[in-house]
């Protein structure tokens, strides 16, 4: 079937959002259907415009079976409240011919991911326009959680901006999210019950693991990260990895680093990109024991990843049912154990309780004490990991995930007999 995806985020980004809407399309050009994208250059998430990629020209490319347009886009050094809209409204703008000429192709789906909810207007009248089902897939709600963190601010605002997401997500033909508390405030929004759909991020756990197998034995392993870094191999190693923006809270880390400064056996290593990461290094400039990396390639992350000991996942207060940190799924399937600051009865705090720990969100004291904890504890290290892995396995592996969605996509196939014919 023709399907055609619309987001703001694709491959060769790296993390987030870009890298699993990737996935996706290469999943299903693989299984044989017929898949275009409309995207931006790519971006994420240095906000800045890859080597090899203009952000000022309209371009075109195959990317593994994928047939892929980039609109062009303004890209902020340092994305704020009035500059995020704005860079949001020029993908929305540029994106808008691409869309059209696509809509000429009549696919059977246009599918739209969420960030950037901006293109969902232009998507859903492409739709109908081409006798299309509309799809939204939301990997995060950027209205409440812009809100919720400050970056829109004011109870009227809210109420409009607010008012008009409900009205646009109840048009859709089907809208899916990654955790059942989202699914739930879709629910709460007014989308009806029969157009829901829980469609999780995931990982091929074994693929994570034979990549990382084959990183160490080309020299490029868990242990040269180690030995490049100048860790010894008793040190017990608590990382991060991923974006490095407002939202994650990363503050906190430095904050736990400080705390545990005179703990000689912990090292941090803190990698990725973002906006936030100059402040995050400036904080640790004069603590021990925080090394720092850039935002490492996909095929290295997974022995990136198995470096690590303990995994560490701030987050703002607020944020936990807003968005589910795709990071989350990688460390779990790394098989270490998580130290998580969420809320309790949050989703992101159920998932982690039986293969990690929980703290409250920005409270550096909390996480300290449960990465001490786990410092001293190389028994709970061990089994909340293999948990870890369990939990991914069996939740989150990518066939089964993607073969939902490629269910619930076929429903909406042309040329899938009505009731009727299959009666005949």
């Amino acid at each position: 079937m023709k399907i055609l995806i619309l987001g703001i985020n694709f491959a060769p980004e790296l993390t987030g959002t870009g890298k699993y809407t990737g996935e996706m399309a290469a999943w299903l050009a693989a299984r044989g259907h017929d898949v275009s994208v409309i995207t931006a250059p790519p971006y994420y998430p240095q906000y800045q415009v890859q080597e090899g990629y203009r952000a000022s020209r309209y371009a075109s490319e195959t990317w593994r079976g994928v047939h892929v347009a980039r609109a062009p886009l303004w890209v902020p050094r340092v994305p704020g409240g009035l500059k995020r809209i704005l860079h949001l409204a020029s993908f929305t703008l540029t994106s808008l011919p691409l869309l059209l000429r696509a809509a000429i192709r009549r696919p059977d789906v246009v599918l739209v991911v969420e960030p950037a909810l901006f293109c969902a207007p232009a998507a859903l009248a492409a739709a109908r326009l081409c006798g299309a089902r509309a799809w939204l897939h939301i990997q995060d709600y950027e209205v409440d959680a812009a809100f919720e963190l400050g970056l829109l601010k004011g109870q009227r605002l809210r109420r409009m901006v607010s008012a008009g997401e409900r009205w646009l997500m109840r048009r859709f033909d089907r809208v899916s999210t990654i955790s059942q508390r989202m699914l739930a405030l879709a629910r709460n929004k007014g989308v009806d019950e029969n157009r829901l759909m829980l469609l999780p991020n995931w990982i091929d756990v074994g693929a994570a693991r034979a990549s990382a197998a084959a990183s160490e034995r080309a020299g490029r392993g868990a242990a040269d990260y180690r030995w490049t870094l100048g860790i010894p191999d008793d040190a017990v190693v608590a990382m991060y990895s991923g974006n490095m923006g407002g939202k994650q809270g990363l503050e906190t880390l430095a904050q736990v680093a400080r705390v545990l400064r005179r703990e000689p056996r912990l090292h941090f290593i803190f990698g990725g990109a973002g906006p936030q990461r100059e402040a995050l290094q400036q904080a640790c400039a004069a603590l021990p024991r925080v090394h720092f990396l850039p935002l490492q390639p996909a095929e290295q992350l997974p022995a990136l990843l198995a470096c690590a000991d303990v995994h560490l996942l701030p987050q703002r207060a607020g944020a936990a049912d807003l968005v589910m940190p795709s990071k989350l799924i990688g460390m779990l399937a790394s098989g270490r154990p998580v130290i998580c600051a969420a809320a309790p009865g949050t989703e992101l705090a159920t998932v982690v309780a039986g293969c990690g720990l929980v703290v409250p969100p920005e409270h550096p004291r909390a996480m300290a004490r449960a990465l001490l904890t786990l410092l001293r504890e190389p028994d709970m290290r061990r089994r909340l990991g293999d948990a870890a892995a369990r939990h991914a396995q069996v939740h989150f592996h990518t066939d089964t995930v993607l073969g939902r969605l490629e269910d619930a996509l076929a429903l909406f196939d042309r040329r899938r007999p009505s009731i009727r014919e299959q009666v005949r």
